[in-house]
């Protein structure tokens, strides 16, 4: 069987909603991240982050999580400092709804195929995800979560076919994106607690 491992890359968040501090709401979507990663079964789980952030991932992660330290945040970073595994799904940290098969399926097409990419639903900017192989294939080019497109992930590829996309899932970047989350899902326990401490409705 495959040695596979979903990394959270804590990258850099850019909004909350009103009365909610910044770095409060970061940690709070990072943690039901990686809460989530937790439950999946087959695979090992590991955070990322720039120097810069260390400290907010070993406050975070469960004991024996590995966290790992890239130059940037980007899959490409993350993908180059993983050893020992055979697959590796690099996803970003604001989806603290994520459901658990939708990571699956950003998996799956790994037996095929060397890259899979999970676009944001509804055809928003950036990506959900991005899984490959190891090593990484050197036509891959550096995709930074927060712009990139399965087109990009694509520009380089022998054959379009190498890159599958997969189900999406929407990111929490805007008012827009946080009236979607359904308060029946269970799960986001963390950004939850932090909405309803801001009077918001969750």
């Amino acid at each position: 069987m495959a040695r596979r491992v979903v990394v959270a890359l804590l990258g850099p968040v850019h909004w909350s909603p009103p009365g909610v501090d910044l770095a409060q709401w970061r940690a709070a979507l990072a943690e039901d991240v990686i809460d989530l990663f937790a439950t999946l079964n087959e695979v090992e789980v590991a955070v990322a982050v720039t120097p810069a952030d260390r400290a907010l991932a070993d406050a975070l992660v469960w004991p024996g999580t590995a966290v790992y330290e890239v130059a940037e945040p980007t899959p490409n970073a993350v993908f180059a400092a993983l050893e020992g595994y055979d697959q590796a799904a690099v996803l970003v940290s604001d989806v603290p709804d994520l459901p658990a098969l939708t990571v699956g399926k950003l998996l799956r097409p790994l037996t095929s195929r060397p890259v899979a990419v999970a676009p944001v639903e509804g055809g928003g900017p950036g990506l959900l995800g991005v899984a490959v192989r190891l090593p990484a294939p050197d036509w891959l080019p550096t995709l930074e979560l927060d712009t990139a497109t399965p087109a990009e992930a694509r520009g380089n590829a022998p054959r379009p076919g190498d890159v599958a996309v997969t189900t999406g899932w929407r990111r929490l970047r805007g008012p827009a994106d946080l009236a979607t989350l359904d308060p029946a899902f269970e799960g986001w326990e963390a950004t939850r607690a932090l909405l309803s401490g801001s009077g918001r409705p969750t």
